[in-house]
């Protein structure tokens, strides 16, 4: 038995229209759907139906998107011509906001990032840029995300990547980089000869106070000349170990 080619056309034209009337969206997925132009809901995740010829839908990611923001000349608050690049991290919370309420949500985010960059950088200088970036950061999150709620957009984090400066600028700062560690050095210097002089002031003010110190410190020098491979050794000998001997000769002449 043949079946009539208009039926069989039927039988392809119902099963593309079932076909394309179902829909699988998965976990991370979400659908918002339009009937006759008008906003119905969001559907998802997983087996959905729309009604061929009347309902559309437009299918929205609720994961976290990273999203580079391209590199920005910007001339800080001190005057400083710097070229900035920055990465952002939202996610969409409201799907039927991020595809009513704005046209396009991923460029308008990239634009207001570039402009809030530009904006929040320029109104700081250089020294708060390189020293106070996380300060930076959470102010540039906190002002994306005022303009970006309401399209149902969630901004977690912004990160300024990379900062690049003049190459005078480079050359200016590694001098002063190396002024600063030349300072330190000679800082550490001083204090190490303060330090060894007041230690030599304490062992003067002991030996004053107890002669027979500098005489225990003599003979321990002898010990420790006495222990090098020396064929000769020639070493002073203070007057105070002779007195006693000197001393007791002359009373023994009288």
């Amino acid at each position: 038995m043949e079946f009539p080619s208009t039926t069989i056309v039927i039988v392809v034209l119902l099963i593309l229209i079932i076909s394309s009337s179902i829909k699988i969206l998965k976990e991370y997925e979400r659908a918002v759907i339009f009937r006759l132009g008008r906003l119905v809901g969001v559907k998802g995740p997983g087996l959905i139906i729309l009604i061929p010829f009347i309902d559309k839908m437009e299918r929205v990611s609720l994961r976290t998107i990273t999203m580079d923001i391209q590199p920005q000349d910007i001339i800080t608050k001190d005057n400083v011509s710097v070229k900035v690049n920055a990465v952002l991290y939202f996610r969409v919370m409201f799907p039927d906001k991020a595809i009513v309420d704005v046209e396009n949500y991923l460029f308008a985010t990239n634009q207001v990032s570039q402009t809030t960059l530009r904006s929040i950088l320029g109104q700081s200088d250089l020294d708060e840029l390189l020293a106070e970036r996380d300060k930076i950061n959470k102010k540039l999150q906190e002002i994306i995300d005022d303009h970006t709620e309401p399209w149902g957009i969630k901004v977690s984090s912004v990160e300024v990547k990379q900062i690049d400066l003049p190459i005078e600028m480079q050359r200016a700062m590694a001098k002063q980089a190396e002024a600063e560690r030349e300072r330190r050095s000679k800082v550490i210097n001083a204090e190490g000869e303060f330090q060894a002089a007041q230690k030599l002031k304490e062992a003067a003010e002991t030996i004053q106070d107890f002669p027979v110190a500098l005489q225990l410190r003599y003979l321990q020098t002898l010990a420790d000349i006495a222990t090098e491979k020396n064929s000769t050794t020639v070493f002073p000998i203070p007057i105070d170990l002779l007195t006693p001997f000197m001393k007791n000769h002359m009373e023994s002449g009288k």
